[in-house]
């Protein structure tokens, strides 16, 4: 993570170091299952006309609702894996850094969905995003 002292602490055996969240420096600086909070740079996370890819704002939707979701899913010794995203792009934005918030539609035994919100520095909504996440059995230790 790029700013240790603002991140929040995952449950033991949740990395960030060296995933796709470290390379595109997405720091998660809240972390329930009620609401997760992560910041991601513009800078390094644009498309070819210099705006913030969808494709990233997918990645930082994606990574808080799973997170959340493996929040969770560990009160049922199960772990989340995602099985349906689905995103808006409402403002383009192209530079300083944006702010994802992640809160629960469904917190169910088997399934999980949450909302996520993503806002620009002035509080303007560049994304809203929804993502689906089944709870299933850990698989083993390979």
């Amino acid at each position: 993570m790029t700013d240790e002292n603002a991140a929040a602490e995952l449950p033991a055996g949740m990395l960030t170091e060296g995933t796709l969240l470290d390379l595109m420096g997405i720091v998660i600086t809240e972390a329930s299952p009620e609401r997760i909070v992560a910041t991601m740079p513009v800078k390094g996370n644009v498309q070819p006309y210099g705006l913030l890819h969808g494709g990233a704002s997918c990645v930082l939707a994606e990574s808080l609702g799973s997170i959340g979701s493996a929040l969770h899913a560990a009160a049922f010794d199960k772990v989340a894996v995602g099985v349906d995203i689905n995103a808006t792009h409402h403002r383009a934005v192209r530079d300083g850094v944006v702010t994802g918030v992640a809160t629960p539609i469904y917190l169910g035994r088997t399934t999980t969905t949450y909302e996520i919100v993503i806002t620009d520095e002035r509080d303007k909504r560049v994304c809203t995003a929804r993502i689906t996440c089944q709870l299933i059995q850990a698989p083993p230790a390979s």
